[in-house]
């Protein structure tokens, strides 16, 4: 028997479910991305980059930020982020999934409580089953089930901190998280709120702000902010109390034993912060597209959700390939989403809505895929 053969017969498995997964190249019309405001290959963030090799800020960080690691590029970025996101404190990390990891790991402590949205980022569960607190998962947006599941807790004896985790702009259902109801929850029981706001910083709020820029600033708000999505770059900022902060550095695994993230990205999400602040007309162009691909997708059977993110529900594994494969032939790059990534029986394809296209192929889009349900 090779040595293989466990791994190949796993493989086989997934291929006979219609889950095998496989590296693609990009191609056709982006509605596949995140790169929501198109800042990714934007000109200012190129000259920004440009101007600071000019400068000489390093490209690799040469180590940990405990060690020789941490660069003045760092610590810009944190201290704009705060001021920008109205934060005591912000803290860089190489990726969101590092960060989402290091922060479930790391701050909630034995005797704790994480009361978790069924549909958290995989990152989050990755952090929980690290972490030494209790963890219970609740509804998706239930709010009386966030509120129940810690009376429970607290009637049977927890005496710890309950965390709330949620996120403000689900990835793959284009909802927003009750955030305000979820602050009272917080506030009624002591406890911390978690809030995701990958994929709504930089598209609402003020100057893209975020959903959660209300909250942002109080003493049991964390908010992680991903750098690759409408920021156009790379990493993550987790902005919140600065004794959390300290705590992270000193306690945070993920964030002691990795290196550095690069000096030079540091200063790209600064450029992005700016844009974001320069540009409202980029925020404003995207509503625009949203508006507009919610009337000409509804016949098509894809569900208006008042974000970038439109997921048509298809249900079956191999079916929602086919479709993503024949739209992908017919020119536009729209992703089929599968389980575990989503929960069983709901396969789909994630719509994406970037500035990367114009209305006229959000049209052509929606013919597609009325021929390819047919």
């Amino acid at each position: 028997m090779s040595m293989l053969s466990v791994h190949q017969d796993n493989l086989a498995h997934l291929a006979t479910q219609g889950r095998l997964r496989s590296l693609i190249p990009r191609c056709g019309a982006d509605f596949a991305s995140n790169d929501y405001l198109a800042l990714a290959s934007s000109p200012r963030l190129r000259d920004a980059v440009a101007a600071a090799l000019v400068e000489g800020v390093p490209i690799g960080s040469g180590g940990s930020r405990l060690l020789r690691g941490n660069d003045a590029e760092h610590e810009a970025l944190e201290s704009d982020a705060a001021r920008f996101f109205g934060a005591e404190t912000a803290l860089f990390f190489s990726s969101g999934y590092v960060a989402n990891a290091a922060l479930f790991a790391t701050l909630p402590q034995r005797g704790d409580l994480v009361v978790h949205d069924a549909l958290v980022h995989a990152s989050a569960h990755e952090g929980m089953r690290l972490g030494r607190a209790e963890c219970a998962s609740v509804s998706h947006n239930d709010v009386g089930a966030f509120e129940s599941t810690i009376a429970r807790w607290r009637r049977a004896g927890g005496t710890g901190r309950p965390w709330i985790a949620v996120e403000s702009l689900y990835s793959m259902d284009g909802d927003r998280a009750p955030l305000d109801a979820l602050a009272e929850v917080a506030h009624r029981h002591d406890a911390f709120l978690l809030i995701d706001e990958a994929h709504a910083t930089g598209v609402f709020g003020t100057m893209g702000r975020g959903l959660a820029e209300g909250l942002e600033g109080r003493e049991n708000v964390l908010t992680l902010r991903t750098c690759g999505k409408a920021l156009g770059c790379e990493g993550a900022l987790l902005c919140g109390p600065a004794v959390l902060r300290d705590f992270l550095v000193n306690r945070g695994r993920g964030f002691i034993f990795s290196t550095a993230p690069s000096p030079l990205m540091a200063r790209a999400v600064r450029e992005s912060l700016a844009i974001l602040a320069d540009e409202p007309e980029r925020r404003d162009r995207l509503h625009s597209l949203i508006d507009y691909a919610e009337q000409v997708l509804a016949p098509v059977g894809v569900a208006p959700t008042g974000s970038q993110i439109l997921p048509l529900v298809l249900g079956d594994d191999a079916v929602t390939m086919q479709v993503a494969g024949a739209i992908q032939a017919a020119g536009f790059d729209v992703r089929g989403i599968r389980p575990p990534t989503v929960p069983a029986n709901t396969a789909r394809l994630r719509i994406s809505l970037t500035l990367n296209v114009a209305p006229a192929q959000i049209a052509a889009l929606a013919d597609a895929l009325q021929d390819a349900r047919l």
